[in-house]
């Protein structure tokens, strides 16, 4: 799931009212798994949300940057030719702005985000928004609105070419927000993605067109599980505007803690990417729920001392291939290799509330997953357990395998590639039914 071609591999504040185990919780206006309000109801859950919202300031715009314009569909097709995506979707050209806005951290308090949007030039006044949700990255600018005709950016200007209104969050910590990055805290991706639609819509206007209700939400790796975590939100009511219009998350680690970690632990995916999601699960979560007081306790050697600076947002994907080793082995001590085997305490309840994105609701809304046999990344049980647990609740759910889809000698990446036309096309279908 690291997804920076470049590489080839790759906790929050609680509101404190009477609580009731095992269902869901509002908590800094994201609908979380865990305790819920007791006796609420979800209209009233939803209200709390949005008056959460309101008070808070979340999703106000703060500044919005042209960063380019693509004037034909011409140079929006050699946009992504350039990134290595198919161009038999383009029918706009594209602009593209960066828009800075408030929301939330990770503990719920108040902070700024960024995001690419991007609008179809000679469309109509009114369009339907795409919330597509990027891949992992480690640097700062391994986010949409940092660089253009790469990879995170380059399905943003896919659904805009193809007639949307493309809005992707670049996530807390990334682009221009301050801060670390929280990595794969559902709640942040969520709030980080809601704030952003919110900012779009507030923006829209000053291009010229108005957002409609219905929004279509698919992501990446990293960013299908945010991409779940933002469709549970809209179909719960968290905004009055928006609302989920069909769901599209593309090879998801959806269940992190009961299929992605075993199969990191068990060698059956590229080592070297195991290896660098081992590191960056035991800082990124360490950093929210604590679990380990020193370094030394979870990484062998001169690692103790080096890795986790590695994850500060000022270090490449490269950076990360050259500092980390090739096996858990060289990696991990006993202990920190027992934590990712047998997770316990607080990283157990950190991936119960991570891997609920498939399990503890029941989506209206349209889905399709997205898979791609053979990923050396995001094992495809992580789809096989999602698809299983929608079934449970009873909506049967169409898994899309791309088949061989590689990208620079990766499926994983590959399939981000071979998606997004994919899905592309699906959401136009739906726009014009």
């Amino acid at each position: 799931m690291v997804n920076s071609p470049t590489t080839s591999p790759l906790g929050m504040t609680r509101h404190r009212v009477r609580l009731r185990a095992h269902v869901a919780a509002v908590c800094c206006g994201v609908l979380l798994t865990g305790p819920i309000l007791a006796g609420a109801t979800a209209p009233a859950l939803a209200a709390v949300a949005q008056e959460r919202h309101e008070e808070s300031g979340r999703g106000t715009l703060l500044s919005a940057e042209k960063l380019y314009t693509l004037a034909s569909p011409q140079a929006a097709a050699a946009e992504l030719r350039t990134a290595g995506f198919g161009d038999d979707t383009v029918r706009h050209g594209v602009v593209a702005y960066r828009l800075i806005y408030r929301t939330v951290d990770a503990k719920g308090q108040p902070t700024t985000a960024s995001g690419l949007f991007a609008v179809p030039l000679g469309a109509e006044r009114h369009l339907q928004a795409v919330s597509f949700a990027h891949g992992t990255g480690a640097h700062k600018d391994d986010s949409p609105s940092m660089r253009r005709a790469v990879f995170h950016s380059a399905p943003v200007i896919a659904h805009a070419a193809a007639g949307a209104a493309a809005v992707a969050p670049d996530y807390l910590g990334l682009g221009k927000g301050p801060g670390l990055h929280p990595w794969m805290d559902i709640g942040s991706e969520t709030t980080a993605s809601l704030d952003m639609l919110r900012a779009a819509r507030a923006f829209a206007p000053r291009t010229g067109h108005v957002l409609d209700r219905e929004v279509l939400v698919t992501g990446f790796s990293q960013g299908a599980s945010a991409a779940l975590g933002l469709g549970r939100a809209l179909e719960a009511g968290e905004d009055r505007w928006f609302g989920l219009g069909a769901l599209a998350p593309v090879s998801g680690a959806y269940d992190f803690g009961g299929a992605e970690l075993p199969a990191l632990v068990a060698g059956t995916l590229d080592k070297k990417s195991g290896a660098v999601y081992a590191a960056y699960t035991l800082v990124a979560f360490n950093r929210l729920h604590p679990i380990y007081d020193r370094p030394e306790e979870v990484f062998r050697g001169t690692y103790a001392h080096t890795v986790e600076d590695l994850f500060d947002g000022a270090h490449t994907g490269l950076d990360l291939m050259r500092g980390i080793p090739d096996s858990l082995d060289a990696l991990l001590t006993e202990h920190g290799l027992a934590l990712l085997t047998h997770p316990t305490g607080a990283l157990a309840a950190a991936l119960r509330t991570t891997d609920a994105v498939c399990t503890d609701w029941r989506p209206r809304a349209p889905v399709r997953l997205y898979m791609a046999t053979g990923d050396e990344q995001a094992t495809t049980e992580n789809t096989e357990h999602c698809r299983a647990a929608l079934a449970r609740r009873g909506v049967d759910v169409p898994v899309v395998d791309l088949g061989a889809v590689d990208y620079k000698e990766s499926r994983h990446l590959g399939s981000n590639v071979a998606a997004t036309t994919a899905i592309v096309r699906w959401f136009g279908e739906l726009r014009r039914r």
